[in-house]
Order: C-alpha cells, then sequence, then structure tokens
C-alpha cells in the first residue's frame, strides 16, 4: 500500500485504469495514511471515509464499463475547505461557519467528480483564507509535513500538506494573493494559480471577489496541468468566468489542453528576472536557489535576461487596501439568521448581529473587517480604496510591459522558507510582507506556479516562482516542466553515483 502513495495522480490513474490497481484500493490506502498520521498534521478538517469509498467503488463500476477513461479516473483528490460540496460539511475554517451543510457544489469540484475523481474530505485553511501560515484556523494549526515545527503556508496550508504527507493524491487550494503558490514552496510541493477567470468561482466562498482563482497543488507539473485541464473552462453561473467572444477573439482562452505544454524544451524562450525581486529582505538560500535554476534554463537554451520591473513596494499596500475592503462586503452575509452559527444569548436582532459575528470571526478575520470597512468609509474611500485601484492598473501596466519582451518572467515564491510556528501570528506586518512575490500576480490576473528548486541549510523546500502573461499557463507549465526534469534526471544521477559509490566501498 506505502507504493500506492508514492505515485503521483497520473500514475496513480494510469494503474486504476489498466486494472493494477482498484480505486477502492488506493483510497483506502490513503484513509488508512490520514488515520495514521493526520492528528499531528492536522491537514484535514473533514474526512468523508464512507463516501469516499462509495465513490471509488462507483468509479471502479464505470472504469470496467468504460464510461471513465480520463486521467484522473478513480483518483482520491482533497478539496480546500472554502468550496461548497452538497451535502458534506463547509467550514471556510471558521466557527461562524462550523455547521454549515450546502446544498449545492463548486462547478470545479463537479468536474473533479466527473472526471471521477474520489474525494476523500476538506482541508485546513486559515479561516476565510485569511492568513499566510493555516494558524488562524478555527480547527487548530496545521504542520508542515517537512517539519512539524514549521508552518505548512497559508492559506491552502491543508491541501499542501495533504499532498506533501502522502494524505492525498492531488488537492485543490484558492489563491487570492499565494495561497497556492507559498504552501506549495514550504512544503516542496507544486501549485498552479491560473489566469483569473480560467477556472469557476461559483460554489467558491469568496475572500476577495476580484482576486480569488482556484487552482491545484500536486507532486509534480504533470499532476497540477491534469486537474487544472480537468476544472477550466468558461461557466455561465460565474460572471467573472472568461470566454472568447466576438469582441474578445483570444485562441488561449479556450486552448485548456495544458498537458500538450509537458514538453522538455526552453529553447529560444526569453525569460525575465526582476532585480526588484532580490534586494533586501531576501534569504540568501532562497536566492541562491533560484538564480541556479535560472542558470539550469539558460543551459537548456532559455534567453535569461535580468531587467527592472518596477511597482514591487506598491503591490502589498495595494493589495491588502483592495483585498480587505473586498473582505468587508462579502462577510457581511455571515450574521447568523439564515445559516451557520448564531449566539445563544441575545436581546433584539442588531444585538443578535453584533454578537454572533463577534464570537463567529476570528482576530484576523475581524482585523482585516475592520481595515476594509475603514477603507470604504465615507472620507477615506478616496484617499484609500480608489488609489489602491489605481496601483493596481499601474501594477497590471509593468507586467503587459514587461511581457511584451519576455515569456516568462522567474522569480522566488517567498522571502523565506517555511517559519517556525508561532512566529507570525505574533507579528501580522510581518506576514503580510511575507506575500510581497506574490499578491501582485494576483493584482494582475496571471497566472502563476511554484516548482521546488532545492533546500535551505535547515533542509527546508525552496519554490520557485514562473509567471506568464493572461492565460499563457502553456508557457509557465512547459518552462516548469522542463526544469523538473533537469531536477529529475539530476536526482538520478546522483543517486546511481551513491549507489556505484557503496558497491566500491562494499
Amino acid at each position: 500500500m506505502q507504493d500506492i502513495l508514492k505515485l503521483s495522480a497520473v500514475q496513480l490513474g494510469k494503474k486504476i485504469a489498466a486494472g493494477e490497481i482498484t480505486s477502492e484500493e488506493a483510497t483506502k490506502a490513503y484513509l488508512d495514511k490520514i488515520g495514521s498520521v493526520d492528528n499531528d498534521i492536522n491537514a484535514y478538517i473533514t474526512v468523508d471515509a464512507e463516501s469516499a469509498i462509495r465513490e471509488a467503488q462507483e468509479a471502479d463500476k464505470k472504469i470496467v464499463a468504460g464510461e471513465l477513461t480520463g486521467p484522473l479516473a478513480g483518483v482520491p483528490v482533497a478539496i480546500k475547505d472554502n468550496m461548497c460540496i452538497e451535502g458534506m460539511l463547509t467550514t471556510c475554517a471558521s466557527h461562524i461557519l462550523d455547521n454549515f451543510v450546502p446544498t449545492y457544489t463548486a462547478t470545479a469540484v463537479e468536474k473533479l467528480k466527473a472526471a471521477g475523481a474520489v474525494i476523500l474530505g476538506r482541508t485546513n485553511m486559515d479561516e476565510f483564507a485569511m492568513g499566510s501560515t493555516t494558524e488562524t484556523s478555527y480547527f487548530g494549526a496545521t504542520k508542515n509535513p517537512r517539519n512539524t515545527e514549521r508552518v505548512p503556508g497559508g492559506s491552502s496550508g491543508g491541501s499542501a500538506a495533504a499532498v506533501a504527507a502522502d494524505e492525498c493524491a492531488v488537492a485543490l487550494g484558492s489563491d487570492t494573493g499565494g495561497s497556492i503558490r507559498q504552501p506549495a514552496s514550504f512544503c516542496g510541493v507544486t501549485g498552479i494559480k491560473p489566469t483569473y477567470g480560467r477556472v469557476s468561482r461559483y460554489g467558491l466562498i469568496a475572500y476577495g471577489s476580484s482576486l480569488d482563482q482556484i487552482g491545484p497543488l500536486g507532486k509534480d507539473v504533470t499532476d497540477c496541468a491534469t486537474v487544472l485541464e480537468v476544472i477550466s473552462g468558461y461557466d455561465q453561473k460565474d460572471s467573472t468566468s472568461a470566454r472568447e467572444s466576438e469582441e474578445v477573439k483570444d485562441e488561449r482562452i479556450s486552448d485548456t489542453k495544458f498537458t500538450d505544454a509537458l514538453v522538455d524544451d526552453v529553447k529560444g524562450m526569453k525569460i525575465g528576472v526582476p532585480r526588484d525581486y532580490f534586494l533586501e529582505g531576501i534569504d540568501e538560500d532562497v536566492k541562491k536557489a533560484v538564480m541556479d535554476a535560472a542558470e539550469v534554463l539558460k543551459s537548456k537554451g532559455a534567453i535569461v535576461e535580468e531587467f527592472d520591473l518596477g511597482m514591487v513596494e506598491y503591490a502589498i499596500p495595494a493589495y491588502y487596501v483592495i483585498a480587505c475592503a473586498e473582505a468587508s462586503s462579502n462577510l457581511e452575509r455571515f450574521d447568523g439568521v439564515k445559516y451557520g452559527y448564531r449566539t445563544k444569548d441575545y436581546t433584539d436582532l442588531h444585538n443578535m448581529y453584533k454578537k454572533t459575528r463577534s464570537e463567529g470571526f476570528g482576530a484576523e478575520v475581524k482585523r482585516r473587517i475592520m481595515l476594509g470597512s475603514f477603507v470604504l468609509s465615507s472620507g477615506y474611500y478616496d484617499a484609500y480604496y480608489v488609489k489602491a485601484l489605481r496601483v493596481k492598473a499601474l501594477i497590471k501596466k509593468a507586467f503587459d510591459k514587461a511581457f511584451e519582451k519576455y515569456d516568462v518572467i522567474l522569480g522566488p515564491v517567498a522571502p523565506t522558507t517555511a517559519l517556525k510556528i508561532g512566529d507570525s501570528l505574533s507579528d501580522p506586518i510581518q506576514m503580510y510582507l511575507g506575500d510581497i512575490y506574490t499578491v501582485s500576480v494576483n493584482l494582475a490576473g496571471l497566472p502563476g506556479i511554484s516548482v521546488p528548486c532545492g533546500e535551505d541549510k535547515n533542509g527546508l523546500p525552496i519554490g520557485l516562482q514562473l509567471l506568464g502573461q493572461t492565460f499563457d499557463e502553456k508557457k509557465i507549465i512547459r518552462t516548469a516542466y522542463s526544469y523538473e526534469q533537469y531536477r529529475l534526471n539530476n536526482m538520478s544521477l546522483k543517486c546511481d553515483e551513491n549507489l556505484i559509490s557503496s558497491r566500491k566501498e562494499a
């Protein structure tokens, strides 16, 4: 059973399709692993073993009958706990939704289920996706499987940790300001944040509506490209979902065959490396690993150049003004009237609202609601919110200018590796500054991928971030895949050398 857990999602899918393994066997193997390690990791909020086994048995029948033939048929997956699933507890890791069971399913999850994937359960996250460490969860902090004294990143830390700890084959997360890429980097897995509008947001409980995007976390680039191919596409239930139209002619929007980009070839590709990303604040081990990765791509035929991106120092303040403003608006609906938690003791309607929200929301969520309400208030709206929107437009313009020259932009995911548990909560501003390389991507609506590129002196994973122009996921997937192949071949070569050396010594 241990061999099953080490397979990538695509490898497992092939073995299930070939009849070498059944989906039920794979699902039970993952459930057993969750049972043995998740008390320590806390990657899951909800695990529905009965439903998962039932889905696996149904998948096995359909695979044998030839009704399910896709690469994810029968593969066990995990879903971040802010995507609605009909009949399954969906909490956003908050006390205010700890009894909420939706009556509908998010489109991205529906597409996975239609492809034959088996839902194991719901992964832990920062409350309402507000945080960078998965420590603000009402259900307790998630720990990094690579070092349980460290955070897994956030807010999709539960999904990243579940993949890293072999508690699922692949997982869905959401990315508002780096919440897929940063935990992927901290946990040593791969994660893709798609172009805004590429994946339907229907059924995703919103944090920042103009920033949120659903994406995959997996063991390698192939897994992530495969899942992204399944969940992408226009959805009429989502007004922000993109599609090619008479007015907007862009074949990249409708081209979702991302597995076609799994090609080990970057010859002639132009890769830009922003100097702004390597100034003060970045850890030397991170800097070296990322620059070494750039040299690898250069050695494989890519044209790698440094350039000045600009606007980097404005990304954090602009992001937090916009994100908190949208959060304060989106979280108004959680008031104890129609669904979720309601305070037991209250005197009137206004008092019920106040006590329910005071008791139901955690400290970080309250902080962001207050900040958002402030920047939207009369007298401050123009000074903060409108100004932040102008900065957002300037950041997009800076990226557009860069992509006139470069196919891909390369840089770090975060300035450091995984922090110690507890360090960020004592200094929220420091936690916010840790998103400096990721938030601008959400502000500009761009696609980005995090792929492992080494370790620091403490053995903690480091992530390489590759960014593309809107709807250019194929270019970042191709670049990441090419780099990944180099690392795999290099590791294989080292293993062979170690084996030869040990034999000689014997």
